[in-house]
């Protein structure tokens, strides 16, 4: 049988109790009696300190509190963004927290081991993870303004930044190890006419219905990104020319079959794409020039296609 204790900290009401808590645990015995409370949190502060990516933060953190309280697992979870960071392996007896700072929900912390958790124990873990609050928010807003710098805020995929640095990478990548790199452009078709006639709220959802349509047809390791207007960048890392079409026809019909709704009329939508794989003296502007070609050579033809 799995016990699981719940609390929520809030960081601001509970200062004053954790600061008196801390005396009191201070004298208490833990599992390792040659570190003290005031030992462990004086290593925090300067460890935590040393990095503002979030995995990290959690790692170090857990590596303070592991011998301490003979810690088997830390589970940290903030849904909505995401995020989910599991270090050690779980155990038995649990304790978890929902962390809370000026009103903001900063997510839940679980903690698990063999043994079950004495109330000193809990007294403990509540007053350490007053060390991890500021380096857990800064790490967080940290992450929230790196995505932003990298991500479309409209869609959340990949922005043109974002697309530069992986196709070189991707290049790089191909060239080292002399695999197939393919590219797709992807241009939704009279989509003008979309927000001219059912406003650009409406232009908004169908950029993100298509984006959802796009994704359920690609493997998790390929990326989409956002090049401005409707106009998206797929990159298929290790696929062949053959491979890249299937994919691309796939979009394309997906696409097509789309059910797309607006305040109850039923629009149609349909994307021309082109598909190009690397060619071996090519870089990264010359495959995504030609690729960009091919996708304005499928709209010409007709739109609806593939042009490769």
């Amino acid at each position: 049988m799995t016990l699981t204790q719940g609390n929520t900290i809030d960081f601001d009401s509970a200062r004053l109790k954790l600061s008196a808590g801390a005396s009191a645990v201070a004298v208490a015995p833990v599992e390792n009696p040659q570190r003290s409370l005031a030992m462990v949190q004086d290593k925090l502060t300067h460890s935590l300190q040393t990095s503002l990516e979030l995995d990290r933060i959690l790692e170090l953190f857990f590596q303070e509190l592991r011998g301490f309280l003979d810690l088997d697992c830390l589970e940290y979870r903030l849904d909505g963004v995401e995020v989910h960071h599991r270090v050690g392996q779980p155990s038995l007896h649990r304790c978890s927290y929902r962390l809370i700072h000026v009103g903001s929900f900063l997510g839940e912390i679980q903690f698990s081991r063999k043994k079950r958790f004495s109330e000193t124990q809990l007294m403990a873990l509540e007053t350490l993870l007053g060390n991890l609050l500021y380096p857990l928010r800064n790490a967080l807003l940290y992450r929230e303004a790196v995505f932003s710098a990298h991500n479309d805020s409209l869609t959340g995929v990949g922005n043109r930044l974002a697309m530069d640095r992986a196709l070189d990478r991707e290049v790089k990548l191909s060239i080292r190890n002399r695999t197939s790199l393919s590219l797709l452009v992807l241009d939704i078709d009279y989509f003008k006419q979309i927000n001219d006639r059912y406003g650009h709220a409406c232009g908004d959802e169908a950029l993100k219905a298509i984006v959802n349509c796009t994704r359920n047809c690609l493997r998790d390791v390929d990326d989409l990104f956002r090049m401005g207007g409707e106009e998206f960048v797929i990159l298929l890392s290790n696929t062949p020319a053959t491979q890249a079409r299937m994919v691309a026809e796939r979009i394309r019909n997906t696409i097509e079959h789309m059910q797309f709704e607006w305040d109850g009329a039923s629009i149609p939508m349909t994307a021309s794409l082109g598909v190009t794989t690397r060619q071996v003296d090519e870089g990264n502007r010359e495959v995504l020039d030609r690729c960009d070609k091919l996708m304005y050579s499928a709209k010409r033809a007709g739109r609806n296609r593939i042009a490769c």
